[in-house]
Formats: C-alpha cells, structure tokens, sequence
C-alpha cells in the first residue's frame, strides 16, 4: 500500500488536519482554520499523510521559536500505528527543516510511546514542560487591583500589545526556563502570543502585566492560559495573582469549565503560583533536540 506525504493546500486539507490533531491530543485546543492561516509563513509546513487515500497522520515542520533551530511534529492516529508512517512523516519533516538551513531539529512527546520513537531517532532531552490545570466550579473572585494599575483587554486597545514588544515583551520572553533563548519576532509576537481575551496591567499607560485565554473552537467550555507574565519592577507585588484571578473570572462566567496551562519545569514561582491559586498537575511533556542530519 502506497503512503503519500503531500503539503496541505485547501481548508479541506487544514480541517484533515486539524481531525488528526484532534485525535491525537484531545486534551490540547486545536487552532481553527482561521488562526492556522493567520500563521501562515513561507518556513512552515503542513502535511497529510495519505495511505490508498485515507488520511492516516500529519505533520507539521517550522522555524522554532527556541534558538537557532527548525521544530517538527508527526503525528499518526492510533488505529495506523507502527507500519513506518510515523518515520516516513519524520523524515519528511526533518528534510524541510535541513532545506531551511538549520543544524538543529526540536520535537516534544508527552506519552512514553512518543518518548520512546523520538529516542530511537536521536533525539534527546533538552527541557520539560508541567501541565496545570484549574477546574472551575462556580464563581471566581479577583484580588483587590494593586494600586496605581489599570487592567484592560488588548482587544479593546488596539495598539498596545504591538508597542508593548521592545519592552516588556522581550523582557517576559527572555525570562523563560529554556535550554536557549526565545527568539520571538515582533510579528510573532503579535500573532501567537496575544491571548483573545488578553488582560493588559498598564501603568501610566504601559504595559507591566499580562495574562490571557486562548478559547477552544472545538470545545468550548475549555481554554488555555495564554503568556501570564509581569515586570520585574512590579513583581511581588499581587499583580501575576491579580491577572490570573482576573483571567479565570472572566472564563468562569463565559461558560468554561477548565482552564488549563503549559509551564516550564525550571520556572519554579509560576508552577507555585498556579499551585496556590487551586491548578492540579495533570501531565508533563518533554522537550527534545537533535542534529538535522545525523552521521
């Protein structure tokens, strides 16, 4: 049986796609088809993974915003796994990241199925990411607003987000716990980092807070947190709770259920804070790299 590995070029294609992802990560939102397009660069790549014409797995290959490196991610549903899908997809991916000129490749697994295929492949362990998760069961009450801040929504702002990059964008991106620096465009800050809501803490008009929601087209009573983070300047000061609580309120009376978020392991304080504000443990996902080719 012939595997055919082609880009995705229609909506039919993207919504494909989006059904494998679905499959695959249930427990993750999956962009509509609308934000995939909006992220749209000539560095990424999608692709299906056709076996006689059935759809059987995915792929996605891009520019990683960790370092100098491209990012890869195969996926395969379950009832096609383990007849070479997952590597022919793999070397696909890995083939268009070497094309882009990077040395090195990033993927992540969060199973020990995954864990182990990447292994066997050469990647290894660079970082890991904890899964938090809030349940919501009534009402959420904010702390008091810390004084001389005012809270608004990047929506009904328009602009600050944007200029809000020089500053405290680069400043928030260079304060995660990774194995390398974020590298972050001005244009990718605008399109993957805004949550929508996204709760802006001004102070004499600039930004020195955020926190946000990325809402799931998919299933509606559940959303992710979007970047929370917090000047160094005002740090300590009950603002990072402020805007969580402010973020969770917000998701509770618009119909959410469950909040949930992606922390890195070395960023200690925020795992606490989440900890604090009642999010449970849920999973863990790990961070993986290897040379593009190997010898």
């Amino acid at each position: 049986m012939a595997l055919d590995i082609s880009p995705c070029d229609t909506d039919a294609d993207l919504e494909e796609w989006r059904r494998v992802r679905i499959a695959v990560v249930p427990y993750e939102r999956t962009q509509s088809i609308a934000e995939i397009r909006a992220d749209e660069t000539p560095e990424r790549l999608l692709v299906l993974a056709r076996e006689d014409g059935v759809v059987v797995g995915s792929g996605m290959a891009n520019r990683s915003e960790i370092g100098k490196a491209g990012s890869v991610i195969p996926r395969v549903l379950p009832d096609h796994r383990r007849r070479g899908h997952g590597t022919a997809l793999l070397e696909r991916l890995v083939d268009h990241v070497a094309d882009l000129g990077y040395d090195t490749v990033r993927a992540g697994a969060d199973d020990e199925g995954s864990l182990a295929f990447a292994h066997r492949f050469g990647f290894e362990e660079v970082n890991r990411e904890v899964e938090q998760t809030y349940r919501i069961t009534g009402p959420v009450e904010p702390t008091p607003t810390p004084e001389g801040i005012e809270v608004v929504t990047a929506q009904e702002r328009p602009g600050l987000w944007e200029g809000a990059y020089e500053g405290f964008g680069l400043e928030a991106l260079a304060g995660f716990a990774v194995d390398a620096p974020l590298e972050v465009t001005p244009d990718g800050w605008v399109r993957s980092w805004l949550g929508d809501p996204m709760f802006l803490a001004l102070h004499d008009g600039e930004v020195v807070g955020c926190a946000g929601l990325g809402l799931d087209p998919d299933r509606p009573t559940r959303a992710e947190n979007s970047l929370t983070a917090v000047r160094r300047d005002w740090r300590r000061r009950g603002l990072a709770v402020h805007l969580k609580l402010v973020t969770l309120a917000w998701a509770a009376g618009h119909g959410i259920d469950e909040v949930y978020t992606w922390t890195q392991d070395g960023n200690a304080a925020m795992r606490a804070l989440n900890t604090r504000l009642g999010y449970a443990t849920t999973g863990v996902g790990v961070q993986l790299s290897r040379q593009t080719r190997r010898p």
